[in-house]
């Protein structure tokens, strides 16, 4: 049995995203919505849709967090440690709630190619950092969009200090066992065909576990009882890799 919050007050900022969800997305209100409970900001009520087709309950109304950002925060708080702490940490691609999260936090540094406001504009093929330079590295849904995603791994892998470990997720077929890729595939209409988006390149199967371990990690998955997945509005078919280098 779960014991859910009390729902949380109305605020602006709840108030200002349901408005925004409805304009975007009106059919997402035309049934009896569930109440959702978030494990980053604390906030009880309804989720709201994301995405281009809207995929509803998905978000957080008061702090925007998504199914994959709150398991990662879930995994993180396991049994009440936060396993970050003291950590010097490189977040590839980072999304708005984790930097807010992370703001003030020295140690914390981020990555990309084409996003601004970022620590290093680096490539995840080609990082132009030290070996053995960070405790935890964090990528979310960006694998599927590098050409050479295995030398993305391997770069990955070198700028862990030893017992580091990387935090990654990817869109994954869980009905197959391999990756489905075809870089010869640039079209957008038939890459969001074949790999679910317009800029993916390839869809992901369940060796991806077995691309993470050829480059030398050791892997984990973490996912959550039915039950918490529930409460929390995660993916029932989402986990997070846990990938570490060994020592």
């Amino acid at each position: 049995m779960i014991n859910s919050p009390a729902k949380t007050p109305l605020t602006w900022t709840v108030f200002r995203r349901l408005v925004a969800a409805w304009f975007r997305d009106p059919t997402q209100f035309s049934r009896e919505m569930a109440k959702f409970t978030c494990p980053m900001c604390g906030y009880r009520g309804v989720f709201i849709s994301v995405g281009r087709p809207t995929r509803w309950d998905a978000r957080c109304t008061q702090c925007g967090c998504r199914e994959r950002h709150r398991l990662t925060w879930l995994w993180l708080h396991e049994n009440g440690v936060n396993k970050f702490a003291g950590k010097r940490i490189l977040h590839f691609a980072p999304e708005k709630v984790w930097m807010r999260k992370m703001k003030g936090n020295p140690q914390y540094e981020t990555a990309d190619l084409y996003q601004k406001n970022v620590t290093h504009s680096i490539d995840i093929t080609h990082i132009s950092i030290p070996d053995h330079s960070f405790d935890v590295v964090m990528c979310h849904h960006v694998l599927e969009h590098i050409d050479d995603d295995n030398a993305a791994m391997r770069e990955l892998f070198r700028v862990l200090k030893p017992e580091g470990t990387a935090v990654l997720s990817v869109p994954i077929n869980t009905s197959r066992q391999t990756t489905h890729e075809d870089l010869t595939i640039t079209d957008p209409a038939l890459r969001r065909k074949h790999f679910g988006g317009t800029d993916h390149k390839r869809y992901y199967g369940l060796d991806f576990i077995d691309k993470l371990r050829a480059v030398g990690f050791q892997v984990e998955t973490f996912r959550l009882t039915p039950e918490l997945e529930a409460e929390y509005g995660l993916q029932r078919d989402e986990w997070i890799y846990i990938a570490r280098k060994p020592s």
